[in-house]
C-alpha cells in the first residue's frame, strides 16, 4: 500500500518516509528551482535549501500545508521558488560589504512636493486635517496618534479613509475640469 506523501512517519522523522517523499517531489522541487537558479551550478544549492526549509525545525513548514487551500505539487512548486528567491537575495546582499559600497550609491534624494497643496477650507473636518497631518507632517502611526487624540485606533483609520476619499474626489474633479 502506498504511503500517504504529508504521513505521520514522515512527521516523526522516519527516513524511508523522507526519502520517499525527496524521490516522489524532488524532481518537482529541481524544475521550480530551474526555473530561479542564475546558473545552472547553483540548481543543486538551491534545491537543498528547499529542502532544508522543509524539514526544518520538525517539519513546521511542511505541517502548514493546507490540502483545502492548493494541491501538494502547487503548494511545493511555491515554496520551491520563493526560498529559491529568498537564498538568493541573501546571496546577494551577504557578497558585497556595505563600507565597500560607495555611499553615493546608497544615497536617496529627498522628494519633496514642487508645490504646496491648497484645499478648500470646507473639504474636511478639523479632525480629519489633524489626523492627516499627525499621520503625513509629523510620521505618527495609527496608535500614536490614536493615544494623542484619545479615540480608537479604528477611528483614526476610517478618518483617514474618508479624508482621503475627499482628496480623491476634489483632485479627480480638478482634473477634468483641467486645473
Amino acid at each position: 500500500m502506498a504511503q500517504e506523501p504529508l504521513s505521520d512517519a514522515l512527521f516523526d522523522g522516519d527516513s524511508g518516509a523522507w526519502q520517499g517523499f525527496v524521490r516522489r517531489y524532488g524532481g518537482l522541487i529541481v524544475a521550480a528551482v530551474r526555473g530561479i537558479a542564475p546558473t545552472p551550478g547553483e540548481i543543486e544549492d538551491l534545491t537543498q535549501e528547499v529542502f532544508v526549509r522543509l524539514c526544518k525545525d520538525r517539519f513546521r513548514l511542511l505541517r502548514s500545508y493546507d490540502p483545502s487551500r492548493a494541491a501538494l505539487s502547487t503548494w511545493l512548486t511555491i515554496v520551491a521558488r520563493s526560498t529559491a528567491r529568498d537564498a538568493l537575495r541573501r546571496r546577494r546582499a551577504e557578497s558585497v560589504p556595505i563600507e565597500n559600497v560607495p555611499e553615493a550609491q546608497l544615497a536617496v534624494d529627498p522628494v519633496e512636493p514642487v508645490v504646496k497643496l491648497k484645499l478648500p477650507e470646507a473639504l474636511l473636518s478639523p479632525r480629519q486635517r489633524e489626523i492627516l497631518a499627525m499621520l503625513y507632517d509629523r510620521e505618527m502611526e495609527v496608535a500614536e496618534v490614536a493615544r494623542a487624540l484619545g479615540i480608537d485606533p479604528q477611528t483614526v483609520r476610517s478618518a483617514h479613509h474618508k479624508a482621503m476619499l475627499k482628496l480623491r474626489a476634489h483632485f479627480k474633479a480638478d482634473l477634468e475640469r483641467g486645473c
